[in-house]
């Protein structure tokens, strides 16, 4: 299977990105609604917020299950349980009575949602290695990247007929769509004989050594830092663009849509371009263009620029985030193929638990006050630049292992 080409090539990897789609799909997909949501529950901001940020904590947490879960088990069970549990979770969020069962239910849906994005990941390691997993990745993540443009769109739209419960109907209905589609599709990639034992301390030692591990741990930071920042810019770009500049739902989906072509053009570039440019040399191409534009941004909202100076500088941000995540995966990935469920759920585990702390950090000076998500969004790309220069190029050199 690891001689896929062509078609079969490219049929593998829109199901594999598309099963990385839950990721965005359940955080981007309701960002329209949150002004609406903050009504129907008669709360405030912060709690809607809340609410992303136990999503967040979810996808962190069921990456951290389901990963060495799938190195024991296979990569299709495991995916198949966690997509059922989506979709129930879904459901629930559309018709929870309170904001407190809202918040709850998305915990849960994060939780399962983590299932998509640590099982595609593995997959992918499973079956390539070396420039080929860099590829391979970059062709996922061409898939993966379509999220965010499609998400905030698709909710907008479903904004225009009815109200934002209708987005996770829609969501259940996606986690049908996938379900059925594993089901026919999907082979497993993880023979018996290649699976890890069931073993709770072996487990928790695997996850000691990647920690351990001063290369992988410095290229997981760097990754989940940045992204981090990533989250921190979700969680208060809804606010900023509809409450301080004034624009629509519809307005504001094309707007975060637009950022998702800067997502595209960052991964497909090092897809395209890596047997010339090596991977390290984009990675501090994408952490200079982060720690760049993260600054730029941050001193138009100080200065609360017009709406221009704000969307241009976080546009090359997003794309930065499209080399860094790119690169960092497959660096950190490409010598971990014995574990590679344990290490795709460390480097997704990050992000997101990172992503949990920054997300409420942006409304603290209320919903009207865009200054703390500028800051926090420069000082995560700040920390991703010393955790590459300050772990990853002091660590001895690792030989990258063949298939």
């Amino acid at each position: 299977m690891n001689n896929l080409t062509g078609s079969k090539r490219l049929q593998l990897g829109l199901l594999l990105g598309s099963l990385g789609l839950l990721g965005p799909f359940t955080i981007d997909m309701y960002l329209p609604s949150f002004p609406t949501i903050v009504e129907d529950y008669h709360t405030n901001a912060s709690l809607v917020q809340i609410s992303l940020t136990t999503c967040l904590l979810g996808l962190g947490l069921g990456q951290l299950v389901i990963g060495p879960m799938s190195d024991v088990q296979g990569r299709r069970k495991p995916l198949l349980i966690f997509i059922i549990l989506y979709l129930l979770a879904s459901l629930t969020c559309a018709i929870s009575p309170n904001i407190y069962m809202f918040i709850a239910s998305r915990f849960v849906q994060g939780f399962a949602a983590a299932g998509g994005l640590v099982i595609s990941r593995a997959v992918v390691r499973d079956l390539y290695s070396g420039k080929e997993l860099t590829k391979f990745f970059a062709l996922l993540m061409l898939v993966g990247n379509l999220g965010p443009i499609v998400a905030p769109i698709v909710g907008g739209g479903i904004l225009a007929f009815t109200n934002w419960t209708g987005v996770f109907f829609v969501l259940a209905c996606v986690g049908l769509i996938l379900f059925l589609t594993v089901t026919w599709k999907l082979e497993e990639t993880l023979p018996v004989e290649k699976r890890v034992p069931s073993n709770f301390k072996q487990v928790v030692k695997n996850f000691g050594s990647l920690l351990k591990d001063r290369q992988f741990a410095g290229y997981a930071l760097t990754q989940g830092f940045i992204i981090a920042g990533i989250f921190a810019y979700v969680s208060g770009i809804p606010f900023v663009y509809q409450n301080i500049y004034g624009v629509t739902p519809q307005q504001f989906s094309f707007l975060f849509g637009v950022n998702g072509i800067a997502l595209i053009i960052g991964s497909q570039s090092v897809g395209r371009l890596n047997d010339i440019i090596s991977e390290k040399t984009f990675l501090k191409i994408g952490l200079i263009l982060s720690n760049t534009a993260g600054a730029l941004l941050l001193i138009a909202l100080l200065f609360k620029a017009p709406i221009v100076a704000v969307a241009i500088p976080i546009f090359f941000l997003v794309a930065s985030i499209g080399i860094i995540s790119t690169t960092s995966f497959a660096l950190a990935m490409d010598t971990q193929g014995h574990i590679a469920g344990s290490a795709s759920a460390l480097l997704g585990l990050l992000p997101f638990v990172l992503g949990s702390l920054t997300a409420p950090l942006v409304g603290i000076a209320g919903e009207y006050n865009a200054i703390p998500m500028g800051i926090v969004i420069f000082s995560a790309s700040f920390l991703a630049f010393l955790s590459y220069f300050g772990l990853v190029r002091k660590a001895p050199v690792k030989v990258q292992t063949a298939k």
